[in-house]
């Protein structure tokens, strides 16, 4: 359940009675007049709750090949036409449509702006914006799997309220995550899923091999203002975009102004990817609450998933 549709409720109930293309541009740089502050053990200071919603998508789209920045002016044009397009709440369209609209536009957290830099892709390299092809392992895997899922363990672990996984890329729903410090420890709650990951700091070396988590094992220092998380044990059930349990992700959150950090991470997996591949968003403070998320492996949409499998098969 979303934070957007029950702070709203809550709201009713009280009142109710209760730079040019291929450049940096600045904002993507610290604030020269931000000076960070530390936390009592002299962490610098990332704690609070973070949004991450936006509309430019991870993969640079189609119709903006080559273009890595947008003006103002087409910001302002791509952000109406995808929030038209995307609006959930539209009855036009035929099964295909409705299909979409399992969540209406009150669940959706898509974000009203690209992000500030007006990048058409968050990812950053390789050039073109685009995801790496998989390797000849890789797509020869991807086309072993089932058309139809066999049973539960065939569906994405997001599906099955698992995990929300990793990198920390926008979703249409639930994009908070809360950041806690402690002495040699970094906690990061992720709303979806309700996740949390533990991360200790100062150099302490990876879980055995044979020790794996969906989220990986993960490992932080700080390099000057910088909290470096280094992630490897993946267990690879849930591929990333086709990554597999080879994954090894580094990221990078950097607090660039009282309200913004800069989040980076690069995805490299050889077994996976013919190239590693990096991107970033910035993360945008906020003051909103975060609830829990309302999910069960078991729920009835992965019962009748699952019963719309066996009629396909049947050819019905």
């Amino acid at each position: 359940m979303t934070r957007r549709f029950l702070s709203g409720t809550l709201s009713a109930l009280i009142f109710c009675g209760l730079l040019s293309e291929g450049l940096v541009r600045s904002q993507d740089l610290p604030s020269k007049h931000w000076i960070p502050t530390k936390t009592p053990d002299g962490q610098p200071d990332i704690e609070g709750v973070w949004e991450i919603d936006t509309l430019t998508p991870l993969e640079r789209p189609a119709e903006l090949t080559g273009k890595a920045f947008l003006t103002e002016s087409e910001a302002a044009k791509y952000e109406k036409r995808v929030l038209e397009e995307t609006n959930r709440d539209r009855r036009d369209g035929g099964a295909d449509a409705d299909l979409s609209r399992n969540y209406n536009e009150v669940w959706r957290e898509r974000g009203v702006h690209v992000v500030p830099s007006r990048r058409t892709s968050l990812i950053v390299d390789p050039p073109d914006g685009r995801i790496p092809p998989l390797t000849p392992a890789a797509q020869k895997k991807r086309a072993a799997r089932p058309r139809l899922p066999r049973g539960p363990e065939d569906l994405a672990l997001r599906i099955r309220c698992i995990s929300r996984g990793l990198p920390m890329v926008p979703t249409p729903n639930n994009n908070f995550f809360r950041i806690v410090q402690a002495p040699g420890t970094v906690l990061i709650l992720q709303e979806m899923m309700h996740e949390v990951r533990i991360i200790p700091l100062g150099g302490r070396t990876h879980a055995d091999p044979n020790i794996r988590g969906y989220m990986g094992d993960s490992r932080g220092h700080w390099e000057g203002n910088t909290l470096v998380i280094d992630t490897t044990n993946f267990v690879g059930i849930d591929d990333f975009y086709g990554a597999d349990e080879n994954l090894h992700l580094t990221e990078r959150l950097t607090r660039t102004a009282g309200d913004t950090i800069l989040y980076q991470f690069t995805v490299d997996d050889p077994s996976a990817f013919t190239r590693p591949w990096s991107g970033e968003i910035p993360f945008t403070k906020t003051e909103k609450p975060i609830f829990d998320y309302e999910c069960q492996e078991g729920n009835y949409a992965l019962t009748d998933i699952l019963a719309g499998a066996r009629s396909q098969e049947k050819g019905q």
